[in-house]
This record gives structure tokens, C-alpha cells and sequence, in this order.
């Protein structure tokens, strides 16, 4: 059993990832940026799965400071770096996310190598494969990359900059440090804690009745239970080293037909979510005026299919139905009080 760093540890993948190591027998490390949030995610951690209370460490460090990073990563064989900068305001330029998000893989892929760990499993997302390319009938692989030279929003700019950032770290400066990455697509499944992930936020919206009609457009999306599972696979199989990984659970999905599910398999519950999908145009010019639609312009009329064969080869990872996850994600969510 191993010594992890994982970045993050109370937001929605890095608990996952958390409680997924804790569960297959390693210790584990985890940093916050207010030690204040240490008590409630233990008790989520506890909630969930039966660990002695000395295999979990929680430390603080922020990633736009240096402080603590070395602390945090002494020690450890391997680090899982999912956590991402916050912004604490609204950004007026796309730096407000690139520089940030860059400097804080540098600088936890620096700690790292000079702690001698093994490898580093930065976790990016579909954002740095699939976005700013011409309309395609293929699905994206790992081979693609986003054009950041196109108008696309900071997010997705920010992911590919910071993960071909980390690249070109280990090329230059790694000296021998091993890197995986891990992109998600959309993220859904149960939460462990009452927090409110933006990932959810469409389910949420829907069981909520505050989705009127659907934005027109088709999307991959994944269990957090998986996309933890395929961190653990990318920290410790040998074929790892060195390549990209897309988690998602079979094709696309039309945000129509997520409603379909919900209605389908809660019922009564999920009786307010939509049942139509707006015309591409009418999406197009409401976007002038809604900000979230205006975030999906490039991805308005599309299905933005990914394909997952790399991972299921490689490491023999699988994800669960979709369709479950989705039914779990809107149970949870009541179960929690969110959504109501």
C-alpha cells in the first residue's frame, strides 16, 4: 500500500478519489484551503466506508501560494492532483483562469518531483481535447487536443494551457517523474456531503422545474465513482506512464433525453423536468442575453462524442451505466435536500 497526495480532498472528484484510496488499503494525504472544512469531511469520508482514522491526513495549501506544498507531498509515492484554483471573483480576462490554473499544476508537479515521488495523476477534462474543432461525425480521442487559438471559453482555455504545461514540465524539468492524465466529461453521480458541485447543477436545475426547455446540444457523461476508479488505475499500472485518459460512459447524451431518464426513473419526483429541447436558433439568440447559453455557443447543435477505448484497453477500466448514474445523482441530491 501506498503514501497519496490527493489534491482537492473536499470537492466532489477529490473525495471520491479519496474514499476510493482509503477503501483499497492505502494512506492517504489530502490538503484543503480551510483546515475548517476537515471535521465535515471526515464525517462524509466515515459515512460512507469503515477506515481507521490514522490513515487520513488533512493539511492546508492553496494553489495560487507556495506555502505548504512541500509538507504536503513529503513522503508520498504517488500524488493525485484534481483540485483546481478558485476564482473568488468574476474573471474579466482569460489570464484570470490560465495563470492560475498553470502556475498551480507547476507548482504542485515541482513539490513532487523534488519529494522523489513516483507519479503525478493530474486531473483535466474533455475541456482540453474537444473544443474550438469544426463539427466531426468521429468521436474525440486522446490524440486531440482543444484549439486554444480559437474563440473558446477561459475554462477550457485554462485546462489545456495548464495540462500542456505540465507536459512540457516533465519533459524538461521532470527528471524522471511520471505523469498521467486523466479528462473527464460531464461528472454526475451520488454526493457525500451536502455540497452543491456545479457538475450537478443541470440535474439539480431540472428535478427543480427551473429548466424550461433544453439547451440543444449532445454531451459524454461519467459516474465520479468511475472516474476515481480510473485515477487509482492510472497511479499504479506501468502502462499508465506517460498518456492521457478519457473517462466517459459510452456516446453522447442530448440534455433532452437526461430529462427522459430522470422522468422515467423517478417519477413524481422528476415531474417538472422538460420534456423539449429548444430549436438550435432560438438557443443561439437567447444566448445574447443568458449568460450560461452564451458559455455554449460552440457546443449548441452538436453532440460532442468521446470514446473511452484507450482506458478499457489499457487498464482494463469500465464504466458503469449512464443511465444509473443518473437515477443516483437526482436520488442523492433529494437525499441530501437539494433539489427539493
Amino acid at each position: 500500500m501506498a503514501q497519496v497526495l490527493v489534491t482537492g480532498g473536499t470537492g466532489f472528484i477529490g473525495s471520491w478519489c479519496v474514499l476510493t484510496l482509503l477503501d483499497a488499503g492505502h494512506t492517504v494525504r489530502t490538503t484543503v484551503r480551510d483546515l475548517r472544512r476537515e471535521p465535515a469531511l471526515r464525517s462524509w469520508l466515515h459515512a460512507a466506508a469503515l477506515f481507521d482514522d490514522d490513515r487520513l491526513t488533512v493539511v492546508r495549501a492553496d494553489l495560487e501560494h507556495p506555502e505548504g506544498w512541500d509538507d504536503a507531498v513529503s513522503g508520498c509515492d504517488f500524488v493525485l492532483h484534481v483540485a483546481s484554483p478558485t476564482l473568488r471573483r468574476t474573471p474579466t480576462t482569460d489570464d484570470d483562469l490560465v495563470v492560475p490554473a498553470r502556475e498551480g499544476v507547476l507548482r504542485v508537479l515541482r513539490a513532487a518531483r523534488d519529494a522523489g515521488v513516483r507519479r503525478v495523476v493530474l486531473t483535466s477534462a474533455f475541456g482540453a481535447i474537444g473544443i474550438g474543432h469544426p463539427p466531426r461525425s468521429t468521436p474525440f480521442t486522446e490524440e486531440d487536443w482543444t484549439d486554444v487559438d480559437s474563440d473558446i471559453p477561459p475554462y477550457q482555455r485554462s485546462k489545456t494551457l495548464a495540462e500542456r504545461a505540465a507536459w512540457q514540465f516533465v519533459t524538461d524539468e521532470g527528471g524522471g517523474l511520471e505523469l498521467a492524465v486523466v479528462h473527464p466529461v460531464g461528472v454526475l453521480g451520488p454526493l457525500l456531503g451536502p455540497d452543491d458541485p456545479p457538475s450537478l447543477r443541470l440535474v439539480r436545475r431540472m428535478i427543480e422545474g427551473r429548466v424550461p426547455a433544453c439547451p440543444p446540444f449532445g454531451m459524454g457523461f461519467v459516474d465520479v465513482r468511475d472516474v476515481a476508479d480510473l485515477h487509482l488505475r492510472a497511479m499504479t499500472d506501468p502502462a499508465a506512464a506517460g498518456e492521457r485518459f478519457l473517462a466517459t460512459a459510452g456516446h453522447s447524451l442530448r440534455v433532452v433525453e437526461i430529462a427522459r431518464i430522470l422522468r422515467d426513473r423517478l417519477g413524481e419526483r422528476a415531474a417538472q423536468a422538460p420534456v423539449r429541447e429548444l430549436p438550435v436558433w432560438l438557443a443561439r439568440a437567447l444566448g445574447t442575453v443568458n449568460p450560461e447559453l452564451r458559455l455554449l455557443r460552440h457546443q449548441l447543435g452538436r453532440d460532442l462524442d468521446a470514446t473511452s477505448a484507450k482506458a478499457e484497453r489499457l487498464l482494463g477500466w469500465r464504466a458503469r451505466p449512464i443511465e444509473d448514474t443518473i437515477a443516483e445523482t437526482a436520488e442523492s441530491l433529494l437525499a441530501h435536500g437539494i433539489g427539493k
